[in-house]
């Protein structure tokens, strides 16, 4: 019986390891990974331009799912009237 609660233990132990390495990529690894996906893009409109987050929307699809929009910028401008363009 002691086997099986070590064993039990060691379970609890690792799903919890894992669930932080989880949430560290989600909420740390994976915003840095988008935005320089993006920069990335904007860097084929001009090496000076940059990568703007807007607010999550709603997606036109119906679902409620939270999607991050994302603008190209030319140097010192961060709306679409001052010149930004989609990043898609």
């Amino acid at each position: 019986m002691k086997e099986a609660t070590g064993e039990l233990n060691m379970t609890v132990i690792t799903l919890i390891a894992v669930a932080a390495v989880a949430a560290l990529f989600y909420f740390v690894m994976w915003p840095m990974i988008q935005r320089m996906i993006v920069q990335q893009t904007c860097n084929t409109r001009g090496s000076d331009w940059t990568a703007v987050k807007l607010d999550a929307e709603a997606t036109s699809t119906g679902t409620n799912a939270k999607v991050n929009e994302w603008l190209c910028c030319p140097p010192n401008a961060t709306t679409v009237e001052q010149g930004c363009v989609s990043a898609d």
